[in-house]
């Protein structure tokens, strides 16, 4: 279903197509645009990328309405993404949005006023399209010396899980779920302080995840090793890899063992928001998210215990790149 990934830093010499491809990902908390050039053998080549917390979904939960000002923050990262495509001059472009658009019972108002005043055609996905679309943005990073990887993205409004296996020809999805609960929307139920709520929602949590697991009891944690994507994964990443500051170049495709993360995100929900804040890889913007966050990272690695784990800056973005160079072949 997925094919192989062609590395785009071995590829140089192959030809490009002639107009790089834009992609966006318009999530509950983050905006984001990768432009990129793909090559006729599949690899692609990053020319310019962007990225904005815009916290589209704050209050959707409790409200069920995109806010007018979660909706101007919005529109104004999204002018800048329709600029920079402009420039580019893409050929193909495609924006998506996911959970809080989702949720929002006036998402067609803001699909229209991205239109009206930026020109993009911003699409509503469903929850099974953007775990195809992760799915397919990770493939490539399953571990030669595994049979399969169980595949999350920790978002701000749900939490897909998804496990893939090798396959004659390539890779196949066995089993897809998107839990609606994400950093943003645990953050805004509010209560969550200290260790022992930290430790609170991580046991309810994995009460949560454990039904899903239910539905996989052949899950070999020898022979599948845990693959995770988003903001939350990446921080913790960066954290354990002692990085001043966050380096995508770095973090991207490393291996790390799942105890030696789980370990950091339980240190960090002893910290308060301000020294959250201090930490140069999450910073003012997610300090707050950061708690939820860890909970549900530590119960997926509670409740599928695989000793390695793989970190993904890439997913839905990358995903959709895929898509497009599978329709040119």
């Amino acid at each position: 279903m997925f094919g192989d990934h062609v590395d785009a830093g071995t590829q140089e010499a192959r030809q490009e197509t002639r107009a790089p491809l834009a992609v966006l990902d318009l999530g509950t908390n983050n905006c984001r645009l990768l432009i990129a050039m793909l090559d006729r053998r599949g690899g692609f080549r990053v020319v310019d990328s962007f990225s904005r917390i815009v916290r589209l979904g704050e209050g959707v939960e409790a409200s069920g309405l995109l806010s007018e000002a979660a909706i101007a923050r919005t529109i104004t990262a999204l002018s800048i993404c329709a600029d920079r495509i402009r420039r580019a001059r893409a050929g193909q472009v495609r924006c998506i949005a996911t959970q809080a658009a989702r949720l929002a019972k006036n998402a067609d108002l803001l699909v229209a006023r991205v239109k009206a005043e930026t020109g993009l055609d911003l699409e509503v996905i469903s929850a099974e399209q953007e775990a195809d679309l992760v799915a397919l943005g990770c493939a490539p990073l399953i571990g030669r010396r595994y049979k399969g990887a169980l595949v999350f993205d920790i978002g701000g409004g749900s939490t897909e899980i998804i496990r893939l296996a090798k396959a004659p020809g390539g890779v196949t999805k066995r089993f897809a779920a998107s839990m609606p609960l994400g950093v943003v929307t645990l953050a805004e139920r509010g209560g969550l302080t200290g260790r022992a709520g930290y430790l609170r929602l991580r046991g309810e949590l994995a009460e949560r995840f454990g039904a899903l697991a239910r539905q996989m009891p052949d899950f070999d944690p020898a022979a599948e090793h845990l693959l995770g994507t988003s903001g939350t994964v990446t921080t913790l990443a960066a954290i354990a890899l002692d990085l001043p500051r966050y380096i995508r170049s770095r973090v991207d495709a490393s291996w790390h063992q799942t105890a030696r993360l789980a370990a950091v995100a339980d240190r960090l929900a002893g910290m308060e928001q301000r020294e959250l804040a201090a930490i140069g890889s999450i910073g003012t913007d997610r300090a707050d998210l950061m708690l939820p966050g860890c909970a549900l990272f530590a119960a997926i690695c509670d409740v599928w215990p695989s000793a390695m784990l793989r970190v993904a800056d890439r997913g839905l973005r990358e995903g959709m790149l895929r898509q497009f160079s599978q329709a040119a072949s």
